[in-house]
This record gives C-alpha cells, structure tokens and sequence, in this order.
C-alpha cells in the first residue's frame, strides 16, 4: 500500500552507533513510524538515495546494515558514475519509503535537477511514496535553508524543491551558527517562515501542512519560526511527540 495522503518527514535524526563501534548504526523509531504511515506491512521497500554523500559505497553498506535491521527490503539509487538503476521513476515509483542521506545539499539539489529527480520525486510524493531525510534529506523538501555546503561558515541555500513553502534548519540545537543565521534570513526575507529542529526530532507533513513534530529523544525539540509584521522574529516550540 501507499500512504493516505502525500507524506514528507523531514528530520535532523540520524542513527545510533553500537558502544566502541560506531560504524555498527541501527535505525530507531522514527523509521519504523515511516513505516507505518506508508502502510507498508512488515517488509517495506526502502530506498536510499545518498547523493549527498557522494554516493559512498562505505556509507550506502552502512546504511543498509541499519536498515536491513529492521527488516527492510533495501535498494539504492546512485548517480556516480551514472544511474544504477534502468529505470530511474519506475524504481522510486515502486518504494514504500524513499530516504535521503545528509550531506552537501548544494550537490545534491544540482544533481537531482540535471537528472530529473526533482521531477520524478514530486510524482512519487504525490502517489504517496513516503519521502523522508535527515539534515540535507531534510531541508531539500522545503524552499531552503541554512547548510555547510560551502564550507565551515553557514550560508544560506535558496534553491530547495519547495514541496513544502517554509524554510527548514535542522541541527538547531547542535551548531552554534543555526540559530541566529536561520532568524536573520527570515527576519531580512532571504528565506519565508519556517521551521527547525534539534538532533533527534522531526517533521511530519501531510501535504504541505504540518501535522505534528516527532522525536526520538526526550528533550529533543521541534520549533516554528516567523517574522512579524515589523521585522521581528518570533520562535515558539512546537509539542513534539517522543516515538
């Protein structure tokens, strides 16, 4: 089956690592919950798109150790050298759940749009195909953000898919630079309202409207962010469900 209604979870909630092997990661949660709202039943099809991590052959078997765990029927989608995949809609058109690694999503968004993905995504969003990512798998849904892309110093990036019309900052709580900079974009109109969140909490959306922020550690916040008819800047802490 498919969700009930075009479903986004946009996350800064990555995996944990086994005690002295950090590279033995299981999946929590929050992936399971995606799993449900793909009403996938018990062996869902995953998808892993990584082009944010340069396609990394260490990362993708990282990757599909955590999710295997969890009984998933995984596949990947590649881009270097070329599509690993004949038929790149028809491949993501056939997942429960399609997940976006992070890493630069400046590569990635240009990448997508020389293949087409942005696209092809859209679709599968659209037939219910849950699509789901953390800190660049998260923002690239949204019209933009703050990202490290281009280095050390954050810098916004404008040029999200826009699926969903807000600005996104994952990491909130984790990197002295996303508070303020996520604040002043928005306050200076480079970026619309938005949202953010700390590590280990989410976003689900139904559509293009929040329907509720997720986490999978206590303490963990998700937070709305606006600006005021005068320029100001209003933060507030959405309730954020523990998974």
């Amino acid at each position: 089956m498919t969700a009930a209604q075009p479903t986004i979870i946009a996350t800064s909630i990555g995996f944990r690592g086994a005690e002295g092997n950090p590279g033995d990661i299981s999946a929590g949660p929050a992936y399971q919950h995606a799993a449900r709202l793909a009403r996938a039943g018990d062996h869902p099809r995953l998808c892993i798109i990584g082009t944010a991590v340069g396609d990394s052959p260490a990362w993708l078997s990282t990757f599909y150790g955590a999710f295997g765990r969890l009984g998933m029927r995984v596949t990947h989608l590649a881009l270097f050298p070329m599509p690993n995949v004949p038929d790149v809609a028809g491949h993501l058109g056939d997942q429960d759940i399609i997940w976006v690694a992070g890493g630069s999503v400046a590569n990635l968004l240009a990448l997508w749009r020389l293949h087409g993905l942005d696209q092809v995504l859209a679709g599968c969003w659209a037939a219910g195909v849950v699509l789901m990512g953390v800190s660049a798998g998260s923002l690239c849904w949204h019209v933009g953000g703050t990202t490290d892309s281009f280095g050390p110093q954050l810098r916004p990036v404008t040029n999200g898919l826009g699926f969903l019309p807000y600005s996104n900052s994952p990491h909130y709580d984790a990197e002295a630079q996303r508070r303020p900079l996520a604040q002043q974009l928005i306050a200076d109109g480079t970026l619309p309202d938005g949202f953010a969140t700390d590590n280990g909490a989410g976003l689900v959306f139904y559509g293009t409207d929040l329907h509720e922020a997720i986490t999978e550690d206590p303490g963990a916040q998700a937070y709305s962010i606006t600006r005021t008819a005068n320029g100001e800047i209003t933060e507030a802490a959405l309730p954020t469900r523990l998974l």
